[in-house]
This record gives structure tokens, sequence and C-alpha cells, in this order.
């Protein structure tokens, strides 16, 4: 188990000078490696040959949803604009046809200890629908009872009703999307949320029995200052949600249309968004909020603050996660599994998706088997990313290396980092020192081996 300490650094000129743009690093190989070589027919083996491999590892089960009734402009996620339900409708057609498929060729335990929808927006669905895909999921997989089922939820379309039908349905933590609460900035991005909006959903949320809701932030965003973004902290530290996720906005226009339609000169300079950063992470951890990694924050007796402390902490596609020994089986467009040593993404529209199981195919459009280098490098991108911290002598054991002949290269690009005081190497370990915290990505991009291959960082957000 790592040592560990909650100390952050704040140093304005280190992170100009490392903060490069780079991936988030849910997976590794990052999703822009996956091969369309790896299709339906390697998922399905993939999926075949589970019970060998890990036939009592509980599942982690992920379901898109992607339809929201309006346009945030900032957003990049993978979203379908409609009021229409009867595309709803149709798609859980197409993921009762998925999921009977996954039934077909999964081998192994169907025990589900971890469950997230997520979207666009979840609470698209009416109460139906949400009925009939939550009988669905019990049809073919088997949720425990004491499972983390999480759902994310947008507090403009959900009454307290749809909290207690949640609750009663079976999840337990909730996402609350908040992004910020200041009028000016809500309407230059297209997300009007009055505070008290919000608040209602959080009551309903602890009335109703949930276990944990977090709030989602973003830092970044047109006509945000400091003066401005510190009010929404205020209020965020009054309603104290359990978990928060605070995100580096990037402006992307070419690759996110809704993006154009922000207006670029009312974004908050480089340093000014600098600052607005600085001051969220003194005013959530004086508040009493522990800095996961990345952009998360989680109250010390939280069960991520829990995880980290105990060096259990992983992190997937949904972020930072408890359930380090699940297989992720990923259902709906554009999601992605991750079953024993490969990834596997769906299509990621409707029509390509439908039309694959409408040929009795997985819906998968791309993939990647890991190699055992992949699989080493993941190893220790995860521990800088969850616990800041790599054990040399455990991984020279996992995996039958010599740690620094194989990682020679990257120790020595590593070196110019320790030299400024973002890490330490030393004999038994290497060790994410206070100031390097908040760029943790970069140190974790210094062990891609792809990256070092070829560089490609206009596909990336910076890393502050």
């Amino acid at each position: 188990m790592p040592s560990f300490s909650q100390e952050i650094h704040f140093d304005p000129q280190l992170i100009a000078r490392f903060d490069i743009a780079g991936p988030r690093y849910t997976s590794y190989p990052t999703a822009d490696r996956f091969s369309e070589s790896f299709g339906p027919e390697a998922y399905r083996q993939v999926l075949s040959a589970r019970g060998q491999v890990s036939e009592q590892r509980p599942l982690s089960l992920y379901v898109h949803i992607p339809y929201c009734n309006t346009v945030c402009y900032y957003c990049a996620c993978n979203k379908i604009i409609t009021k229409d339900h009867g595309r709803s409708g149709r798609y859980l057609d197409y993921l009762a046809r998925e999921m009977a498929l996954v039934d077909r060729y999964l081998t192994g335990d169907r025990t589900v200890a971890q469950l997230h929808f997520g979207g666009g927006t979840p609470t698209f669905l009416n109460e139906g629908e949400m009925r009939r895909l939550w009988q669905e999921i019990g049809r073919y997989f088997t949720l425990i009872e004491d499972g983390e089922y999480s759902i994310e939820v947008d507090p403009r379309k959900v009454g307290n009703e749809t909290v207690a039908l949640l609750r009663d349905l079976g999840f337990n933590r909730m996402s609350i999307g908040v992004q910020d609460f200041d009028p000016v900035v809500q309407e230059a991005v297209n997300r009007i949320q009055p505070l008290a909006e919000t608040e209602r959903v959080l009551s309903a949320a602890r009335a109703s029995g949930f276990h944990s809701v977090s709030f989602d932030l973003i830092y970044g965003l047109p006509h945000q200052s400091v003066a401005s973004f510190a009010r929404t902290l205020e209020a965020v530290v009054a309603l104290a949600p359990d978990r928060l996720s605070l995100y580096s906005y990037a402006h992307l226009p070419r690759l996110f249309t809704p993006q154009r339609r922000i207006d670029e000169a009312a974004l908050p300079s480089a340093s000014e968004k600098l600052a607005i950063l600085q001051l969220a992470i003194e005013r959530l951890t004086a508040a009493g909020y522990v800095y996961i990694g990345m952009d998360h924050f989680a109250k010390p007796n939280d069960e991520l603050a829990v995880a980290q402390r105990e060096g259990r902490l992983h992190r997937n596609f949904q972020g930072y996660s408890t359930h380090a020994e699940c297989d992720l089986v990923a259902l709906g467009i554009s999601s992605i599994s991750k079953v024993g040593a490969s990834y596997a993404q769906n299509h990621k529209s409707e029509e390509p998706y439908y039309a694959a199981l409408d040929r009795g195919e997985l819906p998968t459009l791309r993939g990647v088997a890991m190699t055992a280098d992949d699989q080493l490098r993941r190893s220790i991108i995860q521990a800088l990313m969850c616990h800041f911290q790599v054990a040399i002598g455990a991984v020279e054991e996992a995996h039958s290396i010599d740690f620094r002949r194989y990682f020679a290269a990257e120790l020595a690009d590593l070196a110019e980092m320790a030299k400024a005081g973002l890490v330490e190497i030393g004999d038994r370990a290497i060790t994410v020192l206070p100031k390097g915290r908040l760029l943790v990505r970069a140190i974790a991009m210094i062990f891609d081996r792809y990256l070092r291959e070829q560089r490609e960082s206009g596909r990336y957000s910076k890393v502050i």
C-alpha cells in the first residue's frame, strides 16, 4: 500500500512550463489508439474466453443514454438533441438486443458490483422507459445488494418523483450537472439552471436515501472570473455534496460543433483560468474535501477517499472508481468495454449501431487487445493517476522486468521533472510530489509509448 499525503503545492510558473496537451488516461492505450481491426468477432472471443481468464471477477456495467432535450454549448459528449421519445423507445429495443447478444457470449460471473447510466442525459427517459431498461438489465445480470449504482442527472429535467423512482429502482448514487451557478455564464453556454433547482434535487436525493451525491463543475467557461466562480464555490460548499468533479473546459470548436456558439472573446485568459483553479482547490480543501487527483474531490469519509488511502483506487471511463477488480461491460452507442486485457468500443451513432444488431452482430466498431507492454504501462499510469506513486519492486515482480533497464529512456525524460520538483525518483518508488499533483497527466505521458513514438497532441486538451 502506498504512503499517502494530501498536500498540493500550486506553482503557476511550473504549471505554465509543463501544461502540455495530453490524454486524460481513462484508459491505456487511449481510445484514439483503438483499431477497427478489432471488431465484433474479436470482442465475441473475449467475452467467450472470460470465464477461463476471470471466472469469479464481478462486472461493472455502463449504459449510454445519448439523448438530451437541449444542447449545452460547452458539451463534448456523444449526445443526440431531440424531444422525440419514439427515438429513445427504439433505442431501448436495440439495447435489449445488445444485452441478449452479450448474454449469449459472456462467460464467467454475471454479478454486477457497479452500474452507471451516463449520457447525454439518462433522465431523458420517462418512467416507463426507465423501468423497462432496469428490468432488461435484471434479466441478464445479477445486481448485488450493496453495489454502487449511479446515474447522471440534469436537475432542470428531474422532479422529486423522478428522484424517488430512481432510488426505488435501485440507484444509490447520483451525479448532478452544475457547471456554474452564475446566470451570465449559464446564459452564455445555454444552460439556465437556478441554484434552487439544484438544491431541490439534492434535497430530494438525500431524503430518498441516496448514499452519495456528486456535483460536476467546469472552469474556463465564457464570462467566468475569480470573483464570479468564488460565488459558485460558496454555494457549492454550502450545499456540501459528497463528491465534486472540477473539469477544465477545452475549447475545441473544430471537433465539437456546439462550441462554435461560444464567444471565444468571452473566455477567461490563461492566467485567469489558472487563478480560478487555484481558488477552487484552496476553497474546497479548506472546506474539508480531499483532492483525489486530476479533477476530483471527495469528503474524507467518502468511499473514493477511503479507497485512495487504502491503495484500492482505480480509474476508468467514468473517472475514479473503487472497483479495480471488475470487468467493464458497456452498452449503447459509443460506449467502451474493458474485459480482461482488451478494450472494445461500440459504433458512435444510432444507424450503424442498429444495423450491426440487425445482422445479429455485436455492435463493436473498434478496440484493442493489449500487449504485455500495454498492460505494464497501464499499471504504471494507473498508479500515478490514482496514488501518485509507482512502487518499482511491485512492478518488476508483477511484470518480470528490470524497471530501470526497461524504462531507461523514460527515466531520463523524467529527470527534468524531478529537477523541477514535480517527482522524486527513488530506489524503491517514483513519487509525485505536491508540486506535481496538478500535472500528473503530464507525468503519466512520459510512460505512454504511443505518444513517445508519434506526438499527436493537437487532439488533446491541455493538462490544466
